[in-house]
């Protein structure tokens, strides 16, 4: 399970980090990079800042590891 706090310090489940990471790329993004854009989900609201944006990259990259 991932965990991560809103804006304004709510801790939200996430419960398919692929398709959060997924849409984080492809609305939140530009080249690769956060654009400190606002992500509502489910009455949450998170500022998708560099560090938020890699913290999100991590919890995807350690889900999806090749054996």
């Amino acid at each position: 399970m991932h965990y991560v706090l809103d804006n304004n310090g709510k801790k939200y489940l996430i419960k398919e980090i692929n398709k959060f990471y997924e849409h984080l790329i492809k609305f939140h993004s530009n080249n690769g990079r956060a654009n400190n854009s606002l992500h509502e989900e489910n009455g949450y609201y998170f500022t998708v800042t560099e560090d938020f944006f890699e913290k999100i990259k991590i919890m995807f990259n350690s889900q999806n590891k090749k054996p």
